[in-house]
């Protein structure tokens, strides 16, 4: 089990194949792999999910990186060995939505430089996954950059504290804040406070799910931040693979063992989630679903080896029963995110433009598969 949830934690944190950490984060690992204290780094000194990038990273062709390489592949401009962000897109970063110096609690936000609207602006938010125990908010760049650089929307990437910090509900408390933050600076950042969207992959998939349904759920709004007088409701969702049912998740094919005390959704609330039943319904999304709650579009792998399928059928349900419209994708056996085909990503622009700018377009449920 430690070696599964090893991979798992490096394959859903920013590793060298998607990190966009900034550069005293990426000094730091590049030390801890430099295990001969050379200065640069071999092929070999890298973990396996890293040696697929080596050749792109080492740009000189001498057989090592070097840590000049290695920056540059993170830094955010090149968005993990992506092609620059456009120019339209100014970076502010590490906002402190909490109004302390906890780096877990900040967000960047993303404007662009000349923007095509003279209304205010609304704002795509990404929130990172990484099993609520890993991860970052710079990955959240790329996702939000095109929106940004079309000069239609601002955008925005939230950090949260992880389990090995806090326990649940930290972790929406946080998302909350950072919600009630873009809103209490609306006026100051041209953003439309009543026209936000969220965005999120698995664990952060899950977090953004949780910000459709709860928000009027009083005890789920924590007290993190000074502008708790501004509500943390959201104008629509896009969960990219989220569990939604913490009590259900370990009833199906997985490679992970859920309801084991060292499982994420175990550690997100602070011990084995049959044996804190109402901690982990709690903390499911389907839990709270009830009318008035945030549209959501939940695309999910029909062969997803962490987070089963069934989590994204199980959350559209309940929000269709409530009455909530609900748009369910099945990404035809894809597993745990991946999602490289570009309809993929026109769903999610025609579902955010339905929802934030009015767009006249019905968004199709139709699954998607890779092979057609």
């Amino acid at each position: 089990m430690a070696r599964i949830f090893t991979i798992t934690a490096l394959l859903m944190t920013c590793l060298l194949a998607t990190a966009a950490d900034k550069a005293p984060q990426g000094d730091t690992r590049f030390k801890q792999w430099d295990k001969n204290s050379d200065g640069k780094l071999a092929k070999g000194e890298l973990p396996k999910q890293a040696q697929k990038n080596f050749e792109r990273v080492d740009t000189d062709k001498n057989g090592f990186i070097s840590l000049k390489e290695h920056r540059a592949f993170l830094s955010p401009g090149r968005r993990g060995g992506r092609k620059p962000v456009g120019k339209n897109v100014k970076i502010t970063r590490d906002i402190s939505y909490a109004d302390n110096d906890n780096p877990r609690q900040k967000l960047d936000l993303f404007l662009p430089k000349t923007s095509k609207s003279d209304k205010p602006l609304p704002v795509v938010v990404f929130i990172h996954g990484g099993a609520w125990r890993a991860g970052n908010k710079s990955g959240g760049l790329r996702h939000v950059a095109p929106y940004v650089e079309s000069g239609l929307y601002a955008g925005a990437s939230i950090a949260y504290r992880l389990s090995s910090e806090a326990i649940w509900p930290a972790q929406i408390h946080d998302c909350k804040a950072a919600i009630r933050w873009l809103k209490a600076n609306a006026k100051k950042h041209n953003l439309d406070p009543d026209r936000i969207a969220v965005w999120g992959t698995s664990a952060g998939g899950h977090l953004v799910s949780m910000l459709g349904v709860s928000g009027d759920v009083k005890q789920l709004e924590g007290k993190v931040g000074k502008n708790l007088k501004f509500d943390s409701r959201v104008a629509c969702v896009v969960n990219w693979f989220g569990p939604s049912d913490m009590l259900n998740i370990g009833k199906y094919p997985s490679k992970m063992k859920h309801d084991a005390p060292d499982s994420p959704e175990s550690k997100l609330i602070g011990g084995a989630i049959q044996e804190n039943k109402p901690a982990a319904r709690n903390a499911s999304p389907v839990t709270h679903a009830s009318k008035g709650d945030a549209p959501t579009l939940t695309m999910h792998g029909t062969k997803d080896p962490l987070v089963p399928y069934n989590q994204g059928q199980r959350l559209h349900d309940a929000l269709t029963k409530a009455g909530v419209p609900s748009v369910l994708v099945k990404m035809i056996d894809a597993g745990h995110g991946g999602f490289k085909q570009p309809e993929a990503n026109n769903r999610v622009k025609a579902f955010i433009g339905k929802y934030l700018r009015d767009e006249k377009t019905e968004v199709s449920d139709e699954p998607i598969n890779p092979k057609r």
